[in-house]
């Protein structure tokens, strides 16, 4: 239930404190003086839009904060499944700040507005004017029927196989749109690939061919430049080698005589190895550079092949050329494998089908089963509530799978007798709508693990007896939930366990909103205020006072029994 409310700096609002009785709580005002105020601060905790212009004073921070006590209600998994520590006294928080910026806190932790909204669904309902015309939707009369069937399970269980199917259904979709693509572009592909693989392209060859065709163009400079190379090296003349032979027998015959010396020959004698080395290299290059034409041909005409791939693929390189090939051949094999691909994906779809209507016709099911109860006991209490001859018709048809079932509900409604049952909106007046919405929230109320329901002005269009019927109605519901109801009727405000008034205080430079919770001294006369108007002749105030007195004594009595 919710255990404190505090409001800072919403609307007219300056500040403002609430904590509301565990069963019915009852709210009174002038029109204008703050009730749908309050209100609309609930929607806030309730994950509504916020809007910056809704602050009292534009350079402070707005700040709605609700304390609920949920030990002992089923709601801890919802806490689980958004990753939210679970605590038996559960703070919403919404803070506004004066750039417009909205955040949301669930015991400090922040959270997005689809989580928030998650989590206070499970706390509070609230009925407003807005439900009168959701009563008229099909989604919202699915809804009805499912909370009053108690469908969690069910509706769980579909959800979760209705995803399942679309996943692969889409999936089979995607496979078939890219069929017709891929296979269009088959025969050129497989041409493209065909072409490329023919070639047989290495990664290094490019540079290997034309490093060898630079040689080979340059045959006979490269073979003389060698030629000569090698005549320095070891022509008898002027060889490299036997000058340097007799340099190491110099040194080497010196070398006893001191450390350096010997360094020198070593460093000498090792300088002639390497030149040994190198002769013998460039006289294998040299016998191995020839002028060949045919060739140079083989070379050139492999490196243009190269390179009008190159050009035609836009590749700069043969490795990219390569990638080229690998995709061409995915794509290919693909269009290879499509047949299996595509009938394994239709069967895994027409599986995830199977599973689907299996849990499709167990939701179904359980829908229709309740649908003549549901339409009895409200047929029933409408009859309670002064309209004996009121039928609730409430039908349901079969279609295609959608997010919430095969089923479409649809409610139709009778207030008078011989008038058939027709939909919602073209039959019921206001105060016919507000004892059907009452009706159904009576009836929906032990269905669901929700600690506060709020009523803001149900008792619209009602008075007199039907009114104290429908007081009734609200009070045994707060055995089991905590009620708060914006009420105009003195009926019900009597019925109240705590009665708060919504006042306009004008006290100061600017109006503010308050609100307090009335003695039984204070209910007495705000009853006889709702009963005679502002100044009550002694009789109504008696009344009043007959009228709160009887609801405190059943109140003392109920306790007694308990």
């Amino acid at each position: 239930m919710l255990s404190y409310l505090l409001i800072k700096n919403y609307a007219l609002i300056e500040h403002l404190e609430l904590r509301p009785d565990a069963e019915l709580n009852i709210v009174t005002g002038e029109t204008g003086a703050g009730k749908s105020i309050i209100l609309g601060a609930i929607g806030l905790l309730l994950g509504n839009r916020a809007d910056v212009k809704a602050l009292y004073d534009p350079k402070e921070k707005c700040v709605i904060e609700g304390h609920y006590e949920i030990g002992g209600y089923y709601i801890r998994s919802v806490f689980e499944e958004e990753e939210l520590d679970y605590e038996t006294t559960c703070i919403i928080r919404r803070e506004i700040s004066p750039a417009g910026k909205s955040r949301a806190f669930v015991n400090d932790t922040p959270v997005n507005l689809e989580a928030l909204r998650r989590i206070t669904s499970e706390l509070m309902d609230v009925h407003s004017q807005h439900d009168s015309v959701l009563l008229g939707s099909n989604e919202y009369q699915l809804q009805i029927v499912d909370t009053y069937a108690q469908n969690q399970t069910f509706l769980e269980r579909y959800t979760g196989d209705y995803r399942a199917f679309r996943r692969q259904q889409e999936a089979y979709d995607r496979l078939m749109a890219e069929a017709k693509d891929i296979k269009k572009e088959f025969d050129y592909n497989s041409f493209l690939l065909d072409e490329l693989a023919k070639t047989k392209l290495t990664a290094t060859e490019q540079n290997e061919l034309e490093q060898e065709l630079n040689i080979l163009e340059n045959a006979e400079d490269v073979k003389s430049r060698l030629n000569l190379a090698l005549g320095y090296l070891q022509d008898p003349e002027q060889c490299i080698l036997s000058s340097l032979q007799s340099v190491l027998g110099n040194l080497s015959a010196i070398s006893g005589f001191a450390p350096s010396y010997t360094q020198l020959r070593d460093r000498v004698q090792s300088a002639l190895i390497e030149l040994k080395d190198v002769a013998a290299e460039v006289e294998s290059e040299e016998e191995t550079v020839e002028l060949d034409n045919q060739k140079i041909a083989i070379i050139q005409e492999r490196l243009t092949l190269i390179y009008n791939l190159q050009q035609k693929h836009g590749a700069k390189t043969v490795a990219e050329l390569l990638g080229i090939q690998a995709a061409l051949q995915k794509k290919v094999s693909k269009v290879l494998n499509l047949d299996q691909d595509l009938e394994a994906a239709k069967n895994a779809a027409h599986a995830a089908w199977e599973v689907l209507e299996q849990s499709a016709a167990a939701l179904s099911d359980s829908r229709k089963v309740i649908l003549p109860e549901l339409e009895a006991r409200a047929t029933s209490l409408l009859g309670d509530l002064g309209m004996p001859n009121a039928r609730l018709v409430v039908g349901s048809t079969l279609g295609k799978p959608t997010p919430t079932g095969i089923d479409t509900v649809n409610c139709l409604f009778s207030a008078n007798k011989g008038i058939k049952p027709q939909r919602l909106k073209n039959v019921a007046s206001g105060g016919e709508f507000s004892r059907l919405m009452l009706t159904i929230k009576y009836l929906l109320a032990d269905k669901r693990s929700l600690p506060t329901i709020v009523f803001d002005e149900i008792d619209t269009g009602v008075s007199g007896e039907i009114a104290i019927k429908m007081g009734n109605m609200m009070k045994e519901m707060a055995h089991g939930h905590q009620i708060i109801a914006i009420t105009h009727l003195h009926q019900i405000a009597a019925q109240g366990d705590a009665h708060y008034f919504v006042y306009k205080d004008n006290s100061a430079d600017r109006t503010v909103s308050r609100i307090k919770k009335l003695t039984t001294e204070e209910r007495v006369m705000e009853i006889a205020h709702m009963i005679g108007g502002a100044n009550p002749p002694k009789g109504v105030v008696e009344n009043a006072r007959e009228l709160l007195g009887q609801h405190l004594m059943k109140k003392s009595h109920y306790k007694l029994d308990l």
